[in-house]
């Protein structure tokens, strides 16, 4: 169950990168740029990963009472989808700013 989170947000993660790939196609001119995008990418889809795991563990178990678990236990999942898609979300923003900024320096 621990990387429930991560598969259900795979996908969209994937969809993510693909439009940021595509819509950088038009600017990069040199090999550096495609690096730089191929960089961007991977290092936003390892904090997702690693910031969904600490979310996942940070969540504490629910505890099993007279009727039943108490009320509350899917968030066992959903928090580490929003952590994991927040974090890809800051470093994508940081990574198009950055990328706006060097392009603005080389022109």
């Amino acid at each position: 169950m621990r990387y429930l989170s991560l598969l259900l947000l795979g996908p969209w993660l994937v969809v993510l990168a693909w439009a940021y790939w595509a819509t950088g196609k038009r600017f990069r001119v040199s090999w550096q740029l495609k690096v730089y995008d191929m960089v961007v990418i991977i290092i936003a889809l390892v904090v997702a990963y690693g910031s969904a795991l600490v979310a996942y563990d940070g969540i504490p178990i629910q505890n099993v009472g007279n009727f039943g678990r108490e009320s509350g236990g899917i968030w066992k999942q959903v928090m580490p989808a929003l952590y994991g898609y927040g974090a890809f979300a800051a470093v994508m923003i940081v990574g198009m700013v950055a990328r706006l900024i060097l392009r603005r320096r080389n022109l």
